[in-house]
């Protein structure tokens, strides 16, 4: 299983809340249209929120704002993910997608990766 780690920093002028309205609402079917073309087999939004619970955490730690969420995009395999990039269509999907991040996304300031998922409890 190969996962796609995206760590999303909202464009400035955006509030939080309409960041992730669009992203849930907008943004979230473009990429569930475009999954199959895309080899994804999973896509998972994690939304920041609970303000007075992470002010204190982060206080604790000395640690920096959090971003405001985290997409998290699942692959069968390195292969299958690399297949899937071959396919007829899958350069427009991924542009359309991209296209559309751009609109709420501050990319420049948003890291994402590849990994592999090790569990170790659940």
């Amino acid at each position: 299983m190969i996962k796609l780690t995206f760590c999303l920093r909202r464009l400035p002028h955006l509030s939080r809340e309409e960041f992730q309205r669009y992203w849930r609402e907008t943004h979230a079917p473009l990429v569930a249209a475009r999954a199959k073309t895309l080899g994804i087999i999973k896509y998972e939004q994690v939304h920041t929120g609970f303000d007075d619970l992470n002010a204190g955490i982060r206080a604790s730690r000395n640690a920096p704002e959090p971003y405001d969420g985290i997409a998290e995009i699942w692959f069968e395999s390195e292969e299958a993910m690399r297949a899937a990039g071959r396919n007829p269509g899958a350069a427009a999907a991924a542009a359309e997608l991209l296209e559309d991040e751009r609109k709420i996304i501050d990319l420049a300031n948003s890291p994402l990766w590849f990994n592999r998922v090790h569990s170790i409890v659940g």
